[in-house]
């Protein structure tokens, strides 16, 4: 199983949160030590709100060796701990986009024509791949190449929604989660117990800071539910956004001199799903073959909008399970018990296992509860937050 941290975590600064019995800390892991950041700056938002890029973290309290703690998930039995890691980020919005890969956007126009109904996918995937797959991969959105692909596929009948934003202009960029409503690594994921095909999406996820700033990124999973979106995409909202299906981590990794944008660029992000059933799944995602560059997503999120806490972007993914599960022509949906691990060799592990939204620990902590949490341990100071 990959590690938690990166392969190269001695040449990283990684960012991230912790639950205390004093509240949710900021942290820092450096040298393989454990920092609480909560005297630096009391939220992360707000942290990389007032450092500017590449300027380094300041020291925070020593909690020891990171690997003297207990790291271990929520399902293992690991009784009372002093901490646990949570999602590494705090207030800023939590956006996505969709449809930045060729091969997701055959999916999406599948998921459309078959109207939610997973045993009529296989034979349309067939019929479209041979048809469009190629020429979408070739071009570049927003292109006149694009343009005049665009007309050939009307004239044949074949125009989505979906391949609108995969080679038109505008990127699709939606709300995918709350403030505080990701989970972190080590944390039950949710899947509404009414959706009967679904699947997680490995992504890489940038995040950037109040002026748009890409500072850093980390491993996200945006679990989808394929029959709601493909019923109608006015159900994106109901498809994406529930209790624990947006999971993030284990660690913000911060761009420095040995971790850039283009490494976000090559990065190879994959996927291992292990079922109570002994079915077993694996496939990568190649940021490579992303057909808009990161920082052109990052950029189209803040065209019209601003994010004065900051905000993160999942990236997309070129990862669509197609495999056979319980019946042929069925693929693949998930089943409570699955353990779902996305890793990168420079962003680490972010492992989660599935449950219902129902089951879930319900989302209970939020904005309020973090500055009522936050002013009662004095952090709120104006020098805290200046």
């Amino acid at each position: 199983m990959p590690s938690l941290l990166p392969q190269d975590s001695d040449e990283s600064l990684l960012v991230g949160r912790i639950r205390t019995r004093e509240g949710p800390t900021p942290v820092a892991v450096r040298d393989g030590r454990l920092e609480d950041l909560s005297g630096v700056a009391p939220t992360v938002a707000d942290l990389l709100a007032r450092l500017a890029p590449h300027e380094p973290v300041p020291a925070g309290r020593d909690l020891g060796p990171l690997a003297d703690h207990d790291l271990s998930p929520e399902w293992a039995d690991a009784g009372e701990r002093p901490f646990r890691l949570l999602a590494p980020i705090d207030l800023q919005a939590v956006k996505a986009c969709g449809v930045t890969f060729a091969v997701s956007a055959i999916e999406r126009v599948i998921e459309e024509r078959a109207r939610g109904d997973a045993s009529r996918a296989d034979a349309i995937r067939g019929e479209l791949q041979a048809r469009i797959g190629a020429d979408i991969g070739s071009v570049r959105p927003g292109s006149e190449a694009a343009a005049r692909l665009k007309d050939v596929l009307i004239g044949e009948g074949l125009w989505s929604q979906y391949l609108e934003v995969a080679i038109g202009p505008h990127a699709e960029v939606f709300t995918k989660a709350q403030p505080l409503s990701a989970v972190g690594t080590g944390a039950y994921v949710g899947v509404r117990s009414d959706s009967e095909w679904n699947n997680p999406e490995p992504e890489v996820v940038l995040v950037c800071d109040p002026q748009g700033r890409a500072r850093g990124a980390m491993l996200g999973n945006d679990v989808n539910l394929r029959d709601f979106e493909g019923r109608s995409a006015l159900l994106l909202g109901e498809a994406k956004d529930n209790n624990a299906s947006c999971a993030v981590g284990p660690f913000i990794r911060l761009f420095d001199g040995n971790f850039t944008i283009d490494d976000v660029r090559q990065a190879v992000v994959s996927l291992e799903i292990e079922g109570e059933d002994n079915f077993r799944l694996e496939g990568a995602s190649t940021m490579n073959l992303i057909s808009r560059d990161p920082l052109d997503l990052a950029a189209q999120a803040t065209h019209h909008h601003q994010y004065p806490d900051g905000f993160v972007l999942f990236l997309g993914t070129l990862f669509a399970p197609t495999q056979d599960r319980d019946a042929p022509g069925r693929g693949f949906t998930h089943k409570v018990g699955d353990v779902v691990r996305v890793s990168s060799p420079r962003l680490g592990l972010l492992e989660n296992k599935v449950t219902s939204c129902e089951l879930a620990p319900p989302w209970t902590f939020g904005v309020g509860a973090l500055m009522r949490n936050l002013a009662g341990r004095g952090l709120l100071s104006a020098e805290a937050v200046r």
